[in-house]
């Protein structure tokens, strides 16, 4: 396999090509494929190029009659672990489904990739494989957060691509955040904050003093409303669409609402059942409480969107059931649809700014 890491060019891809690794993630192919069904059930426009062990995927498939001549598999005999160190998927990886589906869009067949995969070893092949966008010195992961704001979600990056950012960084993530929000939520004009521990300018490290002014100077330009400081109790609300911070502080938010949420729906699911009277309130709530779960199912907005890189690769969940990948893979569909990576490297670009290449921790430490 050409392992030549010069960026080739690239070919015009169908928008409705997904590149899908299938042997990511905890509950293996079987789900990656339950969920392909289902997003393929639900659109029929879309097809896809499925990445991992023929013979496993071909039976998998051969059980779905939805995915019936639009599925291409690609024979890829080598996973990614997901203890795997991505040092050394980058170094020996060339024959792992990962790696082959991240080439499926460097070499122009999809316009996006998904996999459930190990994060780090996704990031760092990503980078290496597809490329940094001009003018953006670190990508980030940007989440789909629930939320008060009539879209239902409010965006936020980075949530663990790299664990250091400044101010430079943050105004490059504001831009590919407002460019998200409009492509994947339909936001005309975002409104855009700064993750921080209080709404006072004076408040905070030095460089989000700086970023608040380089951002605030960038919105006109930006197609952006700057906000300024925005809170943690901001991240769910009405008052902000992208909410910009560093990878160690977005993950640690990230993983403390999705460890909160959990914690709330036991609690719940505990208390509906202590006595019997409780139980038939329950039942006589059930249509609310269907609601509620669907609106905060983590599922429903499974996938983090890795931002910077020339193609967009959307990283589900590790855990994904067949509901998830669903989720990722429409993600991604509309993502594609939008014709999102160039308008996203049009945005970069508009912004111009010098390129500096700092020393990196990707994805939890890998430098």
């Amino acid at each position: 396999m050409n392992t030549d890491h010069r960026q080739e060019p690239r070919r015009e891809a169908p928008r409705t090509v997904i590149s899908v690794d299938a042997m990511g993630g905890d509950n293996g192919p079987s789900a990656v494929v339950a969920g392909l069904a289902k997003a393929a059930t639900k659109n029929p426009d879309i097809r896809f190029i499925l990445h991992g062990r023929r013979d496993e995927l071909e039976r998998l498939v051969a059980r779905r009659r939805v995915l019936e001549d639009r599925i291409e598999i690609r024979d890829a005999a080598e996973v990614v672990t997901m203890d795997a160190k991505p040092s050394h998927v980058m170094r020996h990886g060339q024959g792992t489904s990962m790696w082959s589906a991240i080439d499926s869009v460097r070499n122009g067949e999809a316009p996006v990739c998904v996999s459930c995969g190990n994060t780090g070893a996704l990031m760092l092949l990503s980078i290496m494989r597809l490329k940094k966008l001009p003018g953006v010195n670190r990508p980030a992961i940007a989440c789909l957060w629930p939320s008060r704001s009539p879209q239902g979600f409010n965006v936020m990056l980075d949530v663990g691509a790299d664990v250091r950012a400044d101010e430079h960084d943050l105004l490059q993530y504001a831009l590919m955040g407002a460019s998200y929000a409009r492509n994947g939520l339909g936001l005309e004009r975002p409104r855009v904050g700064i993750l921080n521990v209080g709404t006072e300018e004076n408040k905070g490290r030095a460089e989000l003093k700086a970023a608040h002014d380089l951002i605030e100077n960038a919105a006109g330009t930006g197609n952006f409303e700057f906000v300024g400081f925005v809170e943690g109790g901001d991240i769910p609300s009405d008052h902000v669409d992208v909410i910009v911070t560093d990878g160690f502080t977005g993950n640690i938010a990230l993983k403390t609402g999705e460890g909160t949420a959990r914690l709330i729906g036991d609690f719940m699911r505990e208390a509906f059942k202590a006595t019997p009277l409780s139980r038939i309130a329950a039942l006589l709530a059930l249509t609310s409480l269907n609601r509620l779960k669907k609106r905060i199912d983590p599922r429903r907005v499974n996938g983090g969107v890795f931002l910077g890189l020339n193609g967009t690769v959307v990283k589900s969940h590790g855990a994904s059931d067949a509901t998830g990948v669903a989720a990722a893979v429409r993600l991604a569909f509309e993502l594609a649809q939008s014709g999102f990576t160039e308008r996203l490297a049009a945005r970069v670009a508009s912004a111009g700014g010098p390129v500096h290449d700092a020393p990196r921790d990707v994805a939890g430490g890998e430098r």
